[in-house]
């Protein structure tokens, strides 16, 4: 036992230095992306309704409205919403660094950055692209999700409530992003309820229940799941080593019996996240090709369970 423990250790040494800076440099392209995929939703396809944004991006675009319209601020052509979105963003930050990993909270850092920049620089059509209103909430709600997504598939995220619904995910599995992102813009579209019209609310509320349904679709690291492997191997340590050491998650094994054949079979069970789910099989596959693979995709764990949300 202490030597399978010695060859965990040394694997996982070595993946965690082969996933160091030029993995994560890898990781730069899709959060640039990710970036002008939300910014070209929020700007080309929300923003000429006059519709809020969920998150931080809702709050920044209603304090901009609140000082320019009720109290009479000029900021020119100067639109703030990018960077009340950025100061907003700053005490968020400050938590995930504390609570998260640091290459994390950096890559985050520049989504925001890239998210405030594009903000300013992707044009706000005078008019909707698509002639049907509610057409221009699904296609920005889309849009928007899948970048929002796409930043935290690549370990980033693009902050506000973002950041804070990847703490309460890392501390609680019950929750979600989205879930989380629901909650926050109820009290923003409450608000705006009474300082606007109710179409203004309804509309600004189906982007936004669209845009978090898309971001946990995207957002594979919230889906848990349990993978049962039966094979005949007589010895399976090395294929245990390998799964253990490579992706640090623990395994659960039990000795069986074929009721057909009445060969002898072991049995191993692991809980890993829908991104994980792949190399788990291929290291599998490179160990046994016969292996009886079963997997169960969305179940809830209690316990103690690593959950690798970055």
């Amino acid at each position: 036992m202490s030597r399978v423990k010695d060859e965990v250790r040394k694997r996982e040494a070595r993946v965690e230095s082969a996933s160091g800076i030029g993995q994560e440099a890898l990781r730069v392209p899709g959060i640039l992306i990710a970036s002008v995929i939300y910014s070209i939703g929020i700007n080309m396809f929300l923003r000429p309704l006059h519709l809020y944004s969920g998150g931080f991006m809702g709050f920044a675009q209603l304090l901009t409205t609140l000082l320019r319209d009720f109290f009479g601020v000029n900021t020119g052509k100067l639109d703030l919403s990018g960077i009340f979105y950025y100061l907003f963003n700053l005490p968020a930050i400050v938590i995930a660094f504390r609570t998260m990993r640091k290459r994390f909270v950096v890559k985050s850092v520049l989504t925001v950055t890239c998210i405030t920049a594009l903000l300013t620089i992707v044009p706000i059509p005078a008019k909707p692209i698509l002639e049907e209103r509610i057409a221009n909430c699904l296609v920005a709600g889309i849009m928007a999700g899948a970048g929002v997504g796409l930043s935290l598939l690549m370990g980033a995220s693009d902050g506000g409530m973002d950041l804070i619904g990847m703490i309460l995910v890392q501390k609680n599995g019950h929750f979600s992003v989205g879930k989380v992102n629901i909650a926050a813009n109820c009290v923003l579209y409450g608000i705006c309820l009474l300082l606007f019209d109710i179409p203004t609310v309804i509309y600004s509320l189906i982007y936004s229940v669209i845009s978090s349904m898309m971001c946990d679709r995207v957002h594979i690291q919230n889906i848990n799941s349990q993978v049962l492997i039966v094979t005949k191997l007589r010895d399976t340590e090395p294929m245990e080593i390998e799964i253990m050491g490579e992706m640090n998650r623990g395994l659960t094994r039990w000795e069986g019996k074929g009721s057909f054949t009445g060969e002898q079979e072991t049995i191993l069970m692991a809980v890993v996240n829908k991104q994980e789910l792949h190399q788990l099989l291929v290291i599998v596959r490179s160990h046994d090709p016969a292996a009886f693979v079963m997997v169960d995709e969305g179940v809830g764990v209690e316990g103690h369970f690593l959950r690798k949300i970055t």
